[in-house]
């Protein structure tokens, strides 16, 4: 996965530290992959069996889907935060995008493209209004966040807003230097359909080894269950992999999230990430995605 300090692939996080993986048997190891673009590229490549990450990253890498499989949502909806410096003037708002001119924004590769597309649904053209997406410096070193990263680089002023997840969008506003300016899960609109977290497997490992596909799913539907039933699983997922800060504030950021905690993919949400990857020049035309939905994934949704 592309960050394990986050909210943002959380089911399948504590799926692995709860020990659900293990109950299925399945010996599942935790790795971050940075940018998620490499994370899809290395599911391709076989370095790797399951990806928890944006639905739409494996685009970048494999265009048509003929290497890639969705077995299930970890969350629905687009889950990213534009946080912007809270001592900008005039501050930005959802109804005021243009005063985002000029700023400089940090967002991963992958991500950056929900922001783009997001701008452009409101009918801001980043650069006619002189906006700077790019990556924040220091997010490609080992085991660091990007979410909590990019909120020190706006403390530090290195950045003037950025685009990220849930916990870096709380360290932000909790420290008082960051203000949420567009939340895509919750705002509605065509953005919210842009993407969401899901579960990946390879076609090679969903044709060869039908039942470890099932077993993985089923593993992260437990997880959604059992958080739903006990917030303070969260708690001790995070006091056993997070940094103390971001071990204490888990909990209530799943408990946001928990509202859309559904791994069931319906034709809405499939057709809206195929339509996105049309749209942002990652797929010739906009696929079919019901066919990449192994029928093994389909029938734990419905267990």
């Amino acid at each position: 996965m592309p960050d394990l300090v986050s909210n943002s692939y959380f089911p399948a996080i504590a799926a692995v530290e709860l020990g659900y993986f293990r109950d299925e048997g399945l010996d599942t190891d935790l790795e971050l992959k940075f940018p998620v673009t490499d994370a899809a590229a290395a599911l391709r490549d076989g370095e790797i069996d399951f990806l928890a990450g944006a639905a739409h990253a494996p685009f970048h890498v494999d265009p048509e889907w003929r290497e890639t499989r969705l077995l299930g949502a970890l969350a629905r909806n687009m889950y990213w935060f534009l946080v912007v410096r809270t001592d900008l003037e005039p501050l930005p708002t959802k109804e005021s995008l243009e005063l985002l001119k000029g700023l400089r924004i940090g967002a991963a590769p992958g991500p950056d493209l929900g922001l783009r597309g997001l701008l452009a649904d409101a009918g801001v053209d980043p650069a006619a209004a002189g906006i700077t997406i790019a990556p924040v410096p220091g997010t490609d070193a080992a085991d660091v966040s990007f979410g909590v990263t990019a909120a020190q680089a706006l403390a530090e002023g290195r950045i003037d807003a950025f685009w990220a997840n849930g916990m870096g969008t709380e360290v932000a506003v909790r420290r008082g230097i960051g203000k949420v300016v567009l939340d895509a899960r919750r705002d509605g609109g065509a953005p919210e359909l842009f993407t969401f977290p899901a579960l990946m497997t390879s076609r090679r490992l969903a044709e060869e080894q039908p039942e470890t596909a099932a077993a993985a799913t089923r593993a992260v539907l437990r997880a959604q269950r059992e958080l739903r039933g006990d917030l303070s699983l969260a708690t001790k997922v995070g006091r056993a992999l997070f940094p103390a800060m971001e071990a204490e504030l888990i909990a209530e950021l799943i408990d946001r999230d928990l509202p859309y905690y559904e791994q069931a993919l319906d034709a809405r949400m499939l057709n809206g990430l195929a339509r996105f990857a049309e749209w942002a020049g990652l797929t010739p035309s906009a696929p079919d995605l019901a066919a990449v939905v192994p029928e093994q994934a389909r029938r734990v949704w419905d267990s």
